[in-house]
């Protein structure tokens, strides 16, 4: 059993799947949500931090964290508000597009911070990990997990929904980096953000200022990483079986990674001292094999059978 433990902070969503006009499915969701989901599966102690209207939907969500054995007890459920939504239209490839529905944009985060040891790892990312509105309780708990010992893994996500938005959020996007030990960030995320899609040149502009080890993902093409000392390697992508639905491909990816961290022994002071070739990939190789697993069917998690042969 991995004894360290998994922290997620994120927004929860019910996810309405659509193919065409017609709904096919509804299942919780949000990014780091959907992250937690697959490390609680796969037997990694877990917690998760986020917030859920009082009503059907709401209690839906904390149960399924409980189920999938994760600690729902940083859930902060706001009595008069609903639970948000998000409707996902699967295109002829099985790419979605969103449309998201939120009834609590004034509501504060008001949660204790949970227990946080060196070496745990923290995920976070999408608009919740830069939204004003909870951004001093998202600030303050990453400071506090960053100076108690804790890897800061962080995908920035960012939607074109937001694109309006960049302005006002983009010293909360540099904390967020600054803070952060891994980065991972997609070629729509820095075309919304940057207008560029040259990892090389998204990271040496971007990010390689604020932190050393990037993720660059570009959906079924080949993902590159960068790191310190000119580290620059590319890794084809693993297709496995039919590809259903690529909802939470990105967000299982994270998943993999972090628990290869877990699973490969992998602390903070390695990752500081610098990641070795041969760490890059079976890190990137797990996070393909979640990837590949949840593109498989429409659930937005790795299955309960995959889980558990990882355990």
């Amino acid at each position: 059993m991995i004894m360290r433990r998994v922290i997620g902070i994120g927004e929860t969503v019910l996810d309405i799947i659509f193919k065409g006009e017609q709904p096919l499915q509804a299942v919780p969701g949000g990014s780091a949500f959907n992250a937690i989901i697959s490390l609680g599966r796969a037997g990694v102690p877990a917690y998760f931090i986020s917030e859920t209207g009082n009503d059907r939907v709401g209690k839906w969500v904390k149960r399924f964290l409980r189920d999938n054995g994760v600690d729902n007890s940083g859930v902060c459920v706001f009595p008069d508000s609903k639970s948000p939504l998000s409707l996902a239209f699967l295109d002829e490839q099985n790419n979605a597009e969103y449309l998201f529905y939120k009834d609590h944009p004034h509501d504060q985060l008001d949660f204790v911070y949970p227990e946080v040891n060196p070496d745990d790892v923290v995920i976070f990312g999408s608009f919740f990990a830069i939204n004003p509105v909870v951004r001093p309780q998202v600030a303050g708990f990453l400071d506090y997990a960053h100076k108690h010992g804790a890897i800061l893994y962080y995908d920035l996500n960012y939607r074109a929904s937001h694109k309006n938005d960049l302005l006002r959020v983009t010293p909360n996007i540099i904390e967020n980096l600054e803070l952060s030990d891994i980065v991972r960030g997609s070629d729509e995320d820095f075309e919304i953000m940057y207008r560029k899609k040259d990892a090389d040149s998204v990271y040496r502009s971007e990010i390689s200022f604020y932190t050393k080890k990037f993720i660059y993902t570009r959906g079924s093409q080949p993902i590159e990483v960068r790191a310190e000392q000119g580290f620059a390697k590319q890794y084809p992508i693993r297709v496995e079986g039919e590809v259903v639905s690529t909802i939470g491909a990105g967000d299982n990816f994270n998943a993999g990674f972090v628990f290869g961290l877990l699973k490969e022994g992998i602390t903070r002071e390695n990752i500081e001292r610098g990641l070795t070739e041969a760490q890059w990939d079976s890190l990137i190789d797990y996070g393909m094999r979640f990837s590949a697993n949840v593109c498989q069917s429409l659930d937005n998690y790795i299955s309960q059978e995959f889980g558990r042969s990882l355990q």
